[in-house]
């Protein structure tokens, strides 16, 4: 039995085309309003792993105004503070991610979650 998770936002039309796509493949994710149910810094750093990023900035939605407010291009942050920033503002987070067994993928395009069914 498959359980995937989508870390969706409904507004953004990649994330739900990319809902429409796995319900296409069979698959009924679970569905991670991320703006709304906050991952933990722990989360995300799990997120990162799966994700094979060694960099938060590879997550991270950099054209969102918070992301020149809180000047999260400086690169003598951490990536602790990189994260903490992400769980501050989730709608850094870029959108939308599908996990499944212990890998995850961003669906942009829609079609790279397929590679983790």
């Amino acid at each position: 039995m498959m359980s995937v998770t989508l870390y969706h936002n409904p507004r953004c039309s990649k994330s739900r085309a990319t809902l429409a796509l796995l319900e296409a493949h069979g698959v009924t994710p679970n569905i991670r309003l991320y703006l709304e149910q906050v991952p933990s810094t722990h989360e995300l750093t799990q997120l990162l792993s799966m994700l094979g990023m060694d960099d938060a900035r590879l997550l991270m939605r950099k054209g969102e105004e918070v992301y020149k407010l809180e000047q999260l291009a400086k690169t003598h942050l951490t990536q602790s503070e990189l994260i903490n920033a992400m769980v501050n503002h989730p709608r850094l987070i870029e959108r939308p991610i599908a996990i499944n067994q212990g890998q995850a993928r961003i669906g942009r395009p829609p079609e790279s979650v397929l590679e983790i069914l």
